[in-house]
């Protein structure tokens, strides 16, 4: 047990130091992760790390996809809705047919089946490597919002045509009608399944008196919660999670305080990094156990078997995402799309950014040992292909994508103004907003505290600062610390309760970034903080 955990305590210190490395080199970490832990697995006497699908399925997936959820922009998401569904199911379906028939044909005695079913495994694309390289990168904003949105989506369809070519393999048939209903039923059923249990959660932190420990841990409940129900019942717990996910953070405003928010945020943070560095690093660190396990298939063949899967996954990819781009001008003569002309550029972009990981990972080492008494048919070939496509899109692509970008250098057309224009006037409406509350509503109180008159001139200060355009706030950290009193703590509050209702009508112009809003909404919180803090003296 000791030895264990120091192993695990151990993997922890060498994923900080490469992440550390990658950010030193300013790689994307995933890819930094990946080769480290393939090189690590070549080090003497290095105890065996064998990977439980069940514990990343279980244990890791439903916090992570949550998180990922959290983090997303419903109204961004919205928008690009019919491109994200597209991607998340018909180009799911249409890659997983693509890699049936060719890998069916190029590899001998691999069945139509087991073609479909190393087609489920290798289609979803992994959102943390891309997004972790376009988040740093000049690249329009929908590219990051696509990219994310597909990833909620894709991983909980490809694991519905897993479990339908494992159903397949298993049975030796397949009924057309049967599958279709099927498919719909498990996607429906799953997002009810998630959307109910969000209800619970919403009326828990809603009408009960929690506190942040409490918020906090039930935000970590929620996803597991929301994925086992749902598998229990064989639908889709992926869309369970993501669903129950996207509820809960639109209503994160209403449900939770700014302790909550502000304290949650961090811990999710550092949660989601920790497991995704976990897993990375598990994916170099298996792949010479696969090899081990190849048994009459040659090593030279397979690796010739896992590069070619790659490209033609690399180039269905890049063909679907035209072909998008090329039906969506067909399509926007007859109904509203959020791009009537997307260009081949962002497509490019798109196509390009389609590394695997995660997800095809556990998909990959969660199918059976036997089947029918006897061993799961190419099983081995089937998890070494798994690691050879998740090492080349990931390696490759990850590597290339930055200067991708670049070549195609897109102009990001969604930007009506820019971010710091954004921010100024983001600002000066909650400059105003706070004056006119404090000269409307508590005109006495501020003739009558000091403090509140300094709270005044600063808003003022920053009103006629964004009016003349001279630039972003200065920072008031210098600024000398007042101890508030009762009456101050109620005032400014009030007027930052104000300013965030502001925020949040803000957000529902689709002009104003989403991640702009965010960002003042944070600020507020870190300011109602301070004043708790000055009032009160604790930290709870």
């Amino acid at each position: 047990m000791h030895t264990t955990l120091g192993i695990y305590l151990l993997l922890l210190l060498i994923i900080l130091f490469l992440v550390m490395l990658a950010q030193r080199l300013k790689i994307s970490y995933p890819i930094v992760l990946v080769l480290g832990g393939l090189c690590l697995s070549f080090v003497p006497r290095l105890p065996q790390i064998e990977i439980d699908p069940e514990l990343i399925f279980v244990i890791f997936l439903p916090p992570l996809l949550f998180e990922a959820a959290w983090q997303t922009s419903w109204k961004d998401f919205w928008k690009w809705r019919r491109v994200i569904a597209s991607f998340a199911f018909l180009i799911v379906i249409l890659t997983s047919s693509a890699i049936a028939v060719i890998s069916s044909n190029l590899i001998p005695a691999f069945t139509l089946a087991l073609g479909f079913l190393l087609g489920g495994i290798i289609s979803p694309p992994d959102a943390v490597s891309a997004t972790s390289i376009l988040r740093h990168i000049n690249v329009p904003k929908r590219m990051v919002t696509i990219v994310e949105g597909e990833s909620l989506l894709n991983d909980a369809a490809s694991l519905i045509v897993f479990r339908f070519a494992l159903a397949t393999i298993d049975s030796g048939k397949f009924i057309f009608q049967d599958a279709v209903l099927s498919f719909f039923l498990v996607i429906i059923m799953g997002i009810v399944i998630g959307l109910a249990v969000a209800l619970v959660f919403y009326a828990i932190h809603r009408w009960l008196p929690t506190t942040p420990n409490i918020d906090i841990v039930l935000t970590f409940i929620a996803p597991y919660i929301m994925y086992i129900v749902a598998e229990q019942f064989h639908f889709s717990g992926v869309l369970a999670v993501v669903s129950g996910g996207l509820f809960l953070n639109t209503r994160s405003n209403v449900i939770l305080d700014y302790r909550s928010r502000f304290r949650g945020e961090n811990v999710w943070a550092t949660i989601g990094f920790a497991m995704n560095g976990i897993i990375f690093m598990l994916i170099g660190l298996e792949l010479p156990y696969i090899v081990q396990q190849m048994g009459d298939i040659s090593l030279g063949a397979a690796i010739r078997y896992g590069l070619i899967i790659s490209a033609a996954l690399i180039v269905i990819r890049l063909l679907s995402t035209m072909g998008a781009s090329i039906f969506t001008v067909f399509a926007s003569k007859f109904i509203t799309t959020a791009d009537s002309n997307p260009g081949w550029k962002g497509p490019f972009i798109f196509g390009w950014a389609g590394m695997r990981g995660v997800v095809s990972l556990a998909a990959a080492l969660s199918i059976p040992l036997t089947l029918h008494g006897q061993p799961f048919p190419q099983r081995n070939l089937i998890l070494f292909i798994t690691f050879m496509v998740i090492l080349v899109t990931l390696v490759f692509q990850g590597l290339t994508l930055p200067w991708v970008v670049r070549w195609v250098n897109m102009e990001d057309q969604d930007a009506v103004m820019s971010i710091e224009e954004q921010e100024k006037v983001v600002r000066k409406k909650l400059s105003h907003a706070g004056l006119r509350l404090l000269d409307e509503l508590y005109k006495d109180q501020v003739a009558a505290s000091e403090q509140l008159q300094s709270l005044r001139v600063r808003y003022e200060s920053d009103l006629r600062q964004l009016e003349r355009l001279l630039g972003p706030e200065k920072d008031h950290a210098h600024e000398q610390t007042i101890i508030a009193n009762g009456q101050y703590h109620s005032v400014a509050t009030a007027v930052i309760g104000e300013q965030r209702r502001l925020l949040q009508q803000l957000n529902k112009k689709q002009e104003v970034d989403e991640d702009l809003i965010r960002k003042y909404i944070t600020l507020l919180d870190l300011e109602e903080e301070k004043i708790r803090l000055m009032i009160t003296g604790d930290d709870e």
